[in-house]
C-alpha cells in the first residue's frame, strides 16, 4: 500500500495518476483534506480517507497499512511548515510505514536566500531523527513557473525581470512519474536524493531567445531592479509575501543554487525530460 497526501494538488494528482499506471489501484490511498475533490480517483479504485498535516490525529487512519507514504510538502512556509511536515512523517512512521518519502527542492540548505528551500532543510532534519527510513525527493524548480514569468513578454517585446542566473526548469508531470518510479520499483536512496533535474539550466536570456525563436517576435531581456520589480508585482496585486518569494528565487539563482543538473531524472524516465522550449511552447498555445 502506497499511500499520497495532497493528492487533489497539482504534483499529488500527477503523482497518483503515474502510479495507477504501474500498480493496482486497491494498492493505492490518498490523504486529501477533502475527500470529495477526490472522487475520481475513488471511482477507479483508489482508497480516499480524510487527512490534513494540520490536524496529525487524523493522519492515522489515512496512513492505515501503508508499506510507503509520499508527504508531498505544502505550501505553508516557515515553522509551522515544517512542524506540520515533521508530524505528517511521524504519522506515517507511527503507522508502520516502512519508508517516508518527501518532496523536497534541488537547492535544499539552511542557509539558503530561498524561504522554501531553508523549510526542505529543517524537514530533513526532522526526518533523520524519526527513526524510520526516509527519502527526500530533491525535485528540481517547477517549468510551469515560466508561463508565469513570460506573460506579456512577446506582446511587449521585452522580458522585464530582476538579474538572474542559470535554472533547471524541470517539468511537473517528469516529477510526478519519477517519483512513482521511486515509490515502487526504482532505486532506494537514504536520505536526499541527487537532484531530480532536466538535462540543461538556462537564463532569462536564454527564455528570451527561445520565446523570439517560437513566436518569431523579437522578445528582448532587460534587467530590472529588485525593489522596482518588487513595486510592480505588488501594484499589478500580487500579495507582498508572494512578491517577496518570488524575488528570492531570482537571488537564489543568480547565486548559483539552481544551475545544477543531474542524469538521475533521465534515467528513471526512461528519456530525455521535457525542455525549456517545449515548456515555452506549451506555454504559448
Amino acid at each position: 500500500m502506497i499511500i499520497v497526501t495532497g493528492a487533489t494538488g497539482a504534483l499529488g494528482s500527477a503523482t497518483v495518476r503515474a502510479l495507477l499506471d504501474r500498480m493496482p489501484a486497491d494498492q493505492i490511498g490518498v490523504s486529501v483534506r477533502d475527500t470529495a475533490k477526490a472522487a475520481d480517483l475513488a471511482a477507479r479504485g483508489v482508497r480516499v480517507r480524510p487527512g490534513d498535516f494540520a490536524d496529525p490525529a487524523s493522519l492515522a487512519r489515512a496512513f492505515e497499512g501503508a508499506d510507503r507514504v509520499l508527504v508531498v510538502s505544502g505550501s505553508t512556509l516557515g515553522p509551522d511548515g515544517v512542524a506540520m511536515h515533521a508530524a505528517a512523517a511521524r504519522a506515517a512512521a507511527d503507522a508502520g510505514a516502512e519508508r517516508v518519502f518527501y518532496t523536497a527542492h534541488q537547492n535544499t540548505k539552511a542557509d539558503s536566500p530561498v524561504a522554501f528551500s531553508v523549510d526542505h532543510a529543517h524537514t530533513e532534519a526532522a526526518l533523520a531523527e524519526i527513526g524510520t527510513p526516509w527519502t527526500s525527493l530533491r525535485n528540481g524548480f517547477y517549468a510551469h513557473t515560466v508561463g508565469w514569468l513570460i506573460a506579456g513578454a512577446t506582446e511587449t517585446g521585452e522580458l522585464l525581470l530582476p538579474e538572474d542566473g542559470p535554472i533547471s526548469w524541470t517539468a511537473r508531470e517528469d516529477l510526478a512519474l519519477a517519483d512513482a518510479v521511486l515509490l515502487t520499483d526504482g532505486p532506494t536512496f537514504d536520505g536526499p536524493t541527487p537532484a531530480l533535474t532536466a538535462a540543461e539550466a538556462v537564463t532569462f536570456e536564454d527564455v528570451a531567445r527561445t520565446l523570439s525563436e517560437v513566436t518569431g517576435t523579437t522578445v528582448r531581456r532587460t534587467v530590472i531592479a529588485d525593489d522596482e520589480w518588487l513595486a510592480r508585482q505588488t501594484a499589478a496585486g500580487m500579495p507582498d509575501a508572494a512578491a517577496q518569494m518570488m524575488l528570492g528565487m531570482f537571488r537564489g539563482a543568480r547565486a548559483g543554487e539552481f544551475d545544477e543538473v543531474d542524469p538521475l531524472l533521465a534515467e528513471l524516465l526512461g528519456r530525455e525530460p521535457v525542455s525549456i522550449r517545449t515548456i515555452i511552447e506549451r506555454t504559448l498555445a
